[in-house]
């Protein structure tokens, strides 16, 4: 049997995990990173349909690791208003539209792979691709990964970033409060007849619920957009099996013809709705990240932003354990991070929660109150502005501290530096 030590062993190399490892490039720390898909999969990973909404935060610290300049130009969309409807309110709810973008669009299998080809530039990482985890021990001591070909990983710590349906996680035992929402969700990138100008919406339909995300530059590919519907799994399995021209047509119709005419839809790509809350991010010698933490509902759209922000907080905790020469799976420093981390996404994982409960139920008097809620927001401009400044997340301070990249100054250009615009129905 052959024993291979290390420092930290990542377990999952999806885009939370591979930050990580990037982040502690440099840490003087030894990061090996375990990864089930091989490494072709990791290296050009195929299209899986999800865009991802990356504040101004997160797009700061994909920059300060070295991941942002490797994105490809034009998979990089601005989103600069976003828009909340409901059937039975007239105005929507308009968020942003100033100067600067509430932030950035990027395809999931994009960021993978910018943050693959970044990681795999780091001295202090090593990658195993194509292997599988069989078992997972950690004592007060030291933390062990099996492997089913018998090799022994031995590591202070492990990080389990192996997704919502963590096995690591479960393997350690620590509980995870999952909740169905009953529903699956479908993404598909549509032409669509009237531009999008850069702008999101979300819409809350009686048994639907739709989302728009605008691609491609309004100036001047700015009729393609990324649709997503959220269905009961019954009915979705019906849209699923449409052919591409009643698909595009059942689109259009379900958007009411506010995008006109729906041509030449791409690839659907169907995936349940469950969310996952860990009831603790750190144990003896493991730390948890990404969604193997919690796993959000997608209508927030911060799922991948909150995995930045425990890649941050973890990354600071283990470079100031490698700085005072002290042990990484130190149980002081990780629940720490625990405590912190959970306090930091606990409001936005709660309200996500209640913000579906309110906006899928169809019963009469639950839609009176959402429309008094949409109507009261929409008509009071201090709290369009701060939820502007929630979704932006604009950090005013650097990225990982004294013991990270310090943060650049400048936020994403903006191709010809003109002020976005967005459409006023």
């Amino acid at each position: 049997m052959q024993t291979i030590e290390t420092d930290v062993i990542v377990i999952g190399a999806g885009p939370a995990g591979l930050c990580l490892a990037r982040a502690l490039d440099g840490s003087g720390l030894r990061v090996t990173v375990l990864e089930r898909e091989d490494e072709a999969a990791l290296r050009t990973p195929k299209f899986d349909g999800r865009e991802i909404a990356l504040t101004q935060r997160s797009v700061r610290l994909l920059r300060d690791l070295g991941i942002w300049p490797k994105l490809p130009p034009d998979e990089c969309h601005p989103l600069c208003e976003a828009r909340v409807f409901d059937t039975d309110v007239h105005t929507p709810l308009q968020v942003g539209g100033g100067d600067e973008p509430l932030g950035w669009l990027v395809p999931n299998h994009a960021i993978r792979a910018a943050a693959f080809e970044a990681t795999m530039g780091s001295r202090d990482v090593e990658l195993h691709a194509g292997v599988r985890v069989a078992a997972v021990e950690a004592d007060a001591e030291l933390a062990r990964v099996r492997l089913d070909d018998g090799r022994v990983f031995v590591a202070r710590l492990v990080v389990a970033a192996d997704g919502r349906f963590s096995e690591t996680r479960r393997s350690l035992g620590i509980a995870t409060r999952m909740h169905d929402f009953g529903r699956a969700m479908l993404v598909c990138r549509v032409t669509h007849e009237y531009p999008h100008e850069d702008t999101a919406w979300e819409w809350f339909d009686r048994g639907q619920t739709l989302a728009r995300l605008p691609l491609g530059r309004a100036t001047p590919t700015g009729h393609r957009s990324s649709v997503v519907l959220t269905l009961p799994a019954a009915q979705m399995r019906i849209v699923r099996a449409m052919d591409d021209a009643a698909f595009a047509e059942d689109i259009a119709r379900r958007f009411h013809g506010r995008l006109g005419a729906v041509t030449n839809p791409g690839e659907r790509h169907v995936y349940p709705l469950v969310g996952a809350w860990a009831t603790r991010f750190a144990g003896t010698r493991v730390a948890l990240l990404g969604d193997a933490a919690v796993g959000m509902h997608p209508v927030t759209a911060h799922g991948f932003n909150l995995g930045l922000l425990g890649v941050e907080r973890l990354a600071g905790e283990l470079r100031g354990a490698a700085a005072d020469g002290a042990d990484p799976g130190d149980p002081m420093r990780l629940a720490r991070y625990s405590r912190g981390h959970q306090r930091a996404t606990a409001p936005l994982h709660l309200a996500t929660r209640g913000v579906v409960a309110l906006f899928t139920d169809d019963r009469a008097p639950v839609r009176a109150l959402r429309a008094g809620v949409l109507r009261a927001s929409a008509a009071f401009p201090p709290f369009r502005r701060l939820l502007a400044k929630f979704l932006a997340d604009r950090p005013n301070a650097s990225g990982l501290g004294k013991h990270g990249i310090t943060a650049a100054n400048a936020a994403p250009e903006q191709g010809d530096g003109r002020r976005w615009s967005a459409d006023r129905w």
